[in-house]
This record gives C-alpha cells, sequence and structure tokens, in this order.
C-alpha cells in the first residue's frame, strides 16, 4: 500500500506529502525517540503524539514512509519546516493512537 492509499483508508490530514507513492510496508507505534530510532523499520508508518522537530530528524534516520500524529496532535512550525525541507511524509488523524494502529494493521493484512 502506498502512503496516498494509506491516507484514502483512515481520511489522514495531509500536513506535508513530498512523497505520496512511498510504499508502507508495516506500522510501529511509540513516543520515545531514541526507541523509535532504534526500533522502527525502513518503511514503516510511524503513529505517534510527538510533534517537536525532532520527530523528523528521526523519521529520516528511521527511514519510515510517513510519520501520523494521531488523537488530534498538529505539527508545531518547526516539525512543518523540517518535514517539507527534508521530504517526510508528514500526515495527522484525530484518531485514537490504538485505533489508528489498528486500523493501520487491518489494512496491511
Amino acid at each position: 500500500m502506498t502512503v496516498k492509499e494509506l491516507i484514502q483508508m483512515l481520511a489522514l490530514t495531509k500536513f506535508s506529502l513530498p512523497q505520496p507513492d512511498r510504499e508502507v510496508t508495516g506500522g510501529y507505534v511509540g513516543d520515545l525517540l531514541s526507541w523509535v530510532m532504534g526500533r522502527a523499520q525502513a518503511g514503516n508508518a510511524w503513529i505517534t503524539i510527538m510533534s517537536n522537530q525532532n520527530v523528523a530528524a528521526v523519521a529520516v534516520m528511521a527511514e519510515v514512509s510517513c510519520v501520523i500524529l494521531t488523537e488530534g496532535v498538529v505539527p508545531d512550525d518547526a516539525l512543518l519546516q523540517r518535514a517539507r525541507q527534508q521530504g517526510i511524509n508528514l500526515l495527522g488523524t484525530i484518531l485514537s493512537t490504538y485505533d489508528t494502529a489498528a486500523a493501520l494493521k487491518q489494512f496491511l493484512s
């Protein structure tokens, strides 16, 4: 599935979408950046409530296909600017983190 298809399936908000055709191969849920850095895999959709600029650095290092901010969280200005500069797909939803992860799992199965 592509990020663009995931956006349609989950009705996600697009904050930054420079790579809509990037493949989503799995998911990772986490808010502790150092933990995500060591465990998220390339191609994962990273689901989090973290919204500061350090999210962009971790997303690049982990090579995730997109970052999904849950629970109505919106990116701060620094994160939004970094996401756009670094080509990161940054999305959002009002769904809970649990519901977002469950829906992602369902669509990837």
